[in-house]
């Protein structure tokens, strides 16, 4: 995709963000590996929200500031419409955003004073002893964590065994969610629990947001901020789900999403759904802005200590002298 963006001026590309967006999610040859979808997409991606950090740069604001100061004609012109106006249009998209206006200063001020609602996944994976569970509840609420995930999907006896190990150490006033991760069958994800189905980790664009949406086969709408086109197309599915009033809660945890879905939730509060009702992100302290002491030694490409290691395995090949040029 480098033909797309070596030699552009950024300027030049912000102007018609979404001209571009359109230009590098839609070449009539990468196109055969989508459209719109897989690593075409996480490709275009990555380039997208690169570009988006380096706007937020240029501008000296956090991505998520960048967002909130935007007029609702620039912000709105930054997406792509295609394929979506019958949810929701550029003049619909402006007319809520401006709808929206009216106390955003004092929204803006809460979000700089008290931050956003975040929950952790980190005590409930597949395979933990309830050793381990009850070392990580204990290290998580001592951090101030009121919201806890675990992963379910195995078999009932040992989703029960490690939701009640959970909700043990947790006690009665936080929240224990469940995630089954693409495990359970439509009946069992249906079961009449008065549960809202919270889903959108595995969808590849806003064509697939839309259907889920109208479909009302959501409640809680978990965009991937790195699955889908970028800012570009988090903004338009976000837009689809004020209008559609679906909750949005971004799917975080792994490469950097964490970081990434603090900026777009903050967005929200501000300028869209001006509520954190029913709304949380996933946080790993010591993945985003600041690293755990470490982690750069162990994962940076390629002299990190797991990278040369997969190297020397085969299951990456060695880095060519361009690469390590860019480095």
């Amino acid at each position: 995709m480098k033909k797309f963006i070596l030699g552009k001026n950024a300027a030049d590309i912000f102007a018609d963000f979404a001209g571009f967006w359109r230009t590098i999610t839609n070449d009539s040859q990468m196109r055969w590996i989508g459209p719109e979808k897989g690593v075409a997409h996480l490709a275009a991606a990555a380039i997208l929200n690169s570009l988006w950090d380096l706007w937020a740069r240029l501008e000296n604001k956090p991505l998520w500031r960048l967002l909130v100061d935007m007029e609702p004609e620039d912000l709105v012109s930054t997406i792509d419409f295609r394929y979506i106006t019958d949810v929701i249009t550029k003049e619909e998209a402006i007319q809520l955003l401006k709808a929206k206006q009216a106390g955003k200063d004092e929204r803006v001020k809460y979000l700089m004073q008290n931050g956003y609602p975040a929950y952790t996944t980190q005590v409930g994976w597949l395979g933990y002893s309830d050793e381990l569970v009850q070392s990580l509840c204990d290290k998580y609420l001592k951090l101030g964590f009121k919201y806890f995930k675990v992963k379910v999907g195995v078999n009932f006896e040992d989703d029960y065994r490690r939701c009640s190990a959970v909700r043990k150490c947790i006690g009665p006033d936080n929240v224990l969610m469940v995630d089954a991760n693409q495990a359970w069958s439509v009946n069992e994800a249906i079961e009449p629990y008065n549960i809202g189905v919270a889903t959108g980790e595995m969808c590849a664009n806003r064509v697939m947001f839309k259907q889920f949406l109208q479909s009302g086969g959501m409640q809680y709408c978990q965009i991937d901020s790195a699955r889908i086109g970028g800012v570009n197309e988090i903004l338009s599915v976000y837009l689809m789900a004020e209008k559609l009033k679906v909750k949005v809660c971004p799917h975080a945890g792994g490469v950097g999403l964490c970081e990434m879905v603090q900026h777009l939730q903050y967005w929200d509060f501000a300028s869209v759904s001006t509520t954190m009702q029913d709304r949380l992100i996933e946080y790993l302290p010591g993945y985003s802005t600041q690293f755990l002491p470490g982690i750069l030694d162990k994962f940076a490409y390629p002299n990190g200590s797991e990278w040369k290691q997969m190297i020397k395995d085969g299951i990456f090949p060695p880095p060519d002298e361009a690469e390590l040029v860019n480095v």
